[in-house]
C-alpha cells in the first residue's frame, strides 16, 4: 500500500526532506498535491478530524495525519527499518533532524525576518541585517556542530555504517544553503570538509540517482524556504 503524502506542489520546501527518505528507502507513496493541486491539499487539511496536522508536510495513514518533518522521518525509519536501529541511534538521529530543521527555519527567516505575511520586498532592510548575522554567525555555528557530529563517528555517516534520514536531510540542507548563499558557502567549504563530503556521498547514492535526475526533484526557487537574493549573500 502506498502512503498518501501531502505537501505544496510547486516547491521542494520541507516536503523534500521527506521525499528524499521515501525515494531512497524505496517506500511507495502518492504525492497527492502534485496530482490534485494546492486546492486538494487545502481541502484535505480541512477534512482532518481528531489530531489534525497544523501544516504540511504530512502522511495520511488510515485516517490519521502524521505531521512535522522530523516526526514523519522518525516514523518512516522505524516502520521500514530504513537506517540504523537501536535506542542510541534512534534518539541521536531525531536530535540531529530537529537541529537541521532549526537551521531550515532560520534560513527561511533571513528573507522573512519581520513576518511571513509580508513580501520580501516589504522587509528588505531587516532582511539585510538578518542575513549578515546568519552568514557570519549562524551558518558556521550549525555547520560546525554537524562537522563535530561526523568527526565523532568512526564511519562515513552520522550514525554508523549506513546512511540514515538525517544524512539525507543534511544533504538537502547543504544544497539549499549553496543555492541561497553561494558566495558564503564557497568561503566556508574548506572549514567543514566532513559536511561537504557527506553532501557528495548522498548525491552519489545509487538509491537516489533516478529521483535526483527526474522531474519529481523540484529545483530551488524564490518561492521556497531557500531563496537566492544576491544582496543577502557575501563571502
Amino acid at each position: 500500500m502506498a502512503y498518501d503524502f501531502w505537501y505544496w506542489p510547486e516547491i521542494p520546501g520541507r516536503g523534500e526532506f521527506v521525499r528524499l527518505t521515501l525515494e531512497a528507502c524505496g517506500i511507495a507513496y502518492r504525492d497527492r498535491a502534485r496530482e490534485g493541486g494546492a486546492d486538494a491539499l487545502i481541502a484535505d487539511m480541512a477534512d482532518h478530524g481528531e489530531a489534525p496536522a497544523f501544516a504540511p508536510p504530512y502522511l495520511a495513514i488510515d485516517g490519521v495525519a502524521i505531521a512535522q518533518t522530523a516526526n514523519i522521518l522518525l516514523y518512516l525509519s522505524e516502520r521500514h527499518e530504513c537506517g540504523p536501529s537501536g535506542m542510541k541511534s534512534r534518539y541521536w538521529l531525531a536530535q540531529l533532524q530537529l537541529t537541521i530543521m532549526d537551521m531550515v527555519a532560520e534560513a527561511h527567516d533571513v528573507h522573512h525576518p519581520v513576518g511571513v505575511d509580508l513580501y520580501y520586498e516589504d522587509q528588505k532592510a531587516e532582511a539585510l541585517r538578518r542575513a549578515d548575522g546568519f552568514r557570519n554567525a549562524r551558518i558556521p555555528k550549525f555547520l560546525g556542530y554537524f562537522e563535530r557530529a561526523l568527526a565523532a563517528q568512526s564511519r562515513s555517516w552520522l550514525a554508523g555504517g549506513r546512511w540514515s534520514y538525517a544524512d539525507l536531510s543534511l544533504f538537502q540542507l547543504v544544497a539549499g544553503l549553496r543555492y541561497a548563499f553561494p558566495l558564503r558557502m564557497a568561503t566556508l567549504a574548506q572549514q567543514f570538509p566532513a559536511v561537504m563530503a557527506l553532501h557528495d556521498r548522498v548525491a552519489a547514492l545509487p538509491e537516489l540517482q533516478d529521483y535526483l535526475a527526474s522531474e519529481r526533484r523540484l529545483p530551488f526557487s524564490e518561492d521556497g524556504i531557500f531563496r537566492h537574493y544576491p544582496e543577502l549573500d557575501a563571502p
